[in-house]
């Protein structure tokens, strides 16, 4: 029985599928990118990685004022996304300066009007 979702007949048209079949990501880079999607799921990330937009370049300290959080929560945060592979970090002296990635840029992008609609 049927539940509605599903076709009622096979009817595959194979030279489309396969087609379609061959432009899909493979598994690996499908984990990949649901990782680096997760990261941005956090409504904390989510904030940090949008300041990190916004001011190009931000340690922790100026991060955790912007978004109003602790340094603590917004280092593990950091952390996080830099693991994510969206911020990198750099040493300038006693300083950690934080700066989203070129895919940080991209799915925060994407994210973008998705945030302004929820206003």
């Amino acid at each position: 029985m049927a539940s509605g979702d599903e076709c009622e007949l096979l009817c595959l048209d194979l030279p489309r599928a396969e087609e379609v079949r061959s432009r899909l990501a493979s598994d690996d880079a499908a984990r990949a990118a649901a990782e680096r999607a997760k990261a941005l799921a956090d409504p904390t990330r989510l904030r940090i990685a949008s300041a990190l937009a916004a001011g190009t370049e931000l340690c922790v300290c100026d991060l955790a004022w912007v978004c109003g959080a602790s340094q603590n929560l917004v280092s593990h945060h950091v952390r996080q996304l830099r693991t994510a592979g969206l911020a990198a970090s750099r040493r300038d002296g006693k300083l950690v300066m934080y700066r989203l990635t070129e895919a940080g840029r991209a799915l925060l992008a994407v994210l973008a009007p998705a945030m302004s609609r929820a206003e």
